[in-house]
């Protein structure tokens, strides 16, 4: 690879080598857009380090996955490798964000497209963007298809790229992980990335790993869980975010916006959206959060799939019916209280499994054992360490009477 003769100095991996294809990939709008969106949303809130943005997330992907690359070549063999693919890689890299949400993830489960999906659409649809990776040496129509399923992939070549950029270790992953540790000042999320990429070997068209380093895989899964548990599903994390929810899910079961009007927006612009409608109440809510007033979690139970109140909850567009119950029920002592203001939160499924292939001692590829990858096979049983079904509501209200409304609930 050549041309990498400008640099990007990031906190997280020092100086990144960039041509100048790639800076004009990143001054393209749409990724400049990402500098307006905080990466962990409104995590700053609990972590106030925790101000990173998307922008700098995606260049640290970039630069994981050019040191992922470099290390295959490095290593030869039959490399499925174009220059023009692997300048669609880097670019898809980069680029792999810019239809993400404002607040984190606080709306993705309320979109009716992925952001995968909505960035594919701005590749092709960008001419200002098309042309820069054009510039870059990269095919727009590769790079979109790389980073959404939702495109066809019209070679291996492409599949590859794909697979790496989502899969056990993607760079995607093991930026995100260090990156939102560090500046969030906890330690769960550091990993041995450099030896980990050092391990990597092609192997009958995917990535696979040296049988040394199966630990490492196990520190990234177990880095994982334990950032869920301590930043990215801490209980006021969590409330920021549903409250967040709360009032989009109103304003869009009103009909006061579409989910159209959230597409392509950054956190400024989406705090102007819902001032454009300040006298809607539940936006009260989004207020609330960039105040920092949040709600208190008040009662929880861990996650049954077979549960009453799950089910009941399980659509987060009809979720109102089940908290205007809980609002009834505790409008006698508190009548006051607004159905807006009772939220009920439950987390998304989350996996810590790993589909990767070992090497093993004789440079023959192999999946792993049944007792290689122990964090793996329990990976359902930290998976259901993490989901609470929470509930969460206004200060003022006791625990004991909101404990009370929400096993109410909880037997329907």
């Amino acid at each position: 690879m050549r041309g990498f003769t400008h640099t990007v100095k990031d906190p997280l991996w020092g100086n990144i080598p960039v041509t100048d294809g790639l800076r004009k990939i990143i001054a393209a709008d749409e990724m400049v857009k990402l500098s307006g969106i905080r990466q962990n949303g409104p995590a700053y809130l609990i972590y106030p380090g925790a101000v990173h943005t998307r922008l700098s997330h995606s260049i640290g992907v970039y630069h994981l996955g050019r040191e992922m690359m470099l290390t295959l070549a490095r290593k030869g063999g039959s490399l499925p490798f174009t220059e023009h693919g692997l300048m669609s890689f880097l670019s898809a890299c980069l680029l792999h964000d810019i239809g993400h949400f404002p607040y984190a993830h606080s709306l993705k489960e309320l979109s009716v497209k992925e952001h995968e999906d909505i960035a594919a659409e701005l590749i092709m649809e960008s001419p200002g963007l098309s042309h820069a990776i054009e510039a870059a040496g990269a095919d727009p129509s590769m790079t979109a298809a790389i980073i959404s399923k939702a495109q066809p992939a019209a070679s291996s070549e492409t599949l590859f790229y794909r697979n790496v950029l989502s899969g056990t270790l993607d760079p995607d992953k093991l930026d995100y992980l260090s990156r939102d540790a560090f500046f969030a000042g906890i330690p769960y999320g550091r990993q041995d990335t450099s030896f980990i990429i050092a391990s990597l070997s092609l192997a009958d068209g995917s990535l696979a790993i040296g049988q040394d380093a199966i630990s490492l895989v196990e520190q990234v899964l177990f880095s994982k869980y334990m950032m869920y548990r301590n930043l990215y599903w801490h209980k006021g994390v969590r409330g920021a975010t549903a409250m967040i929810k709360k009032a989009v899910v109103s304003a869009l079961n009103d009909s006061v916006i579409s989910a159209e009007d959230l597409y392509c927006k950054d956190d400024s612009g989406f705090i102007s959206l819902c001032m454009e409608h300040y006298g809607y109440p539940p936006f009260s809510l989004v207020s609330n959060v960039e105040r920092g007033k949040l709600e208190e979690r008040k009662a929880w139970k861990a996650y049954d799939k077979e549960g009453n109140l799950e089910k009941r909850a399980a659509s987060i567009r009809d979720r109102w019916k089940v908290e205007e119950a809980i609002c009834e029920t505790l409008r006698h002592a508190y009548p006051d209280l607004r159905s807006y203001e009772v939220i009920i939160d439950i987390p998304e499924p989350i996996s810590f499994e790993t589909h990767i292939r070992i090497i093993l001692p004789d440079g023959t590829p192999s999946s792993p054992g049944e007792d290689e990858m122990l964090f793996s096979k329990a990976s359902s049983l930290f998976s259901r360490s993490l989901r609470k079904v929470a509930l969460y509501l206004p200060g003022y209200v006791s625990d004991e009477d909101a404990e009370k409304a929400f096993q109410e609930a909880c037997r329907g």
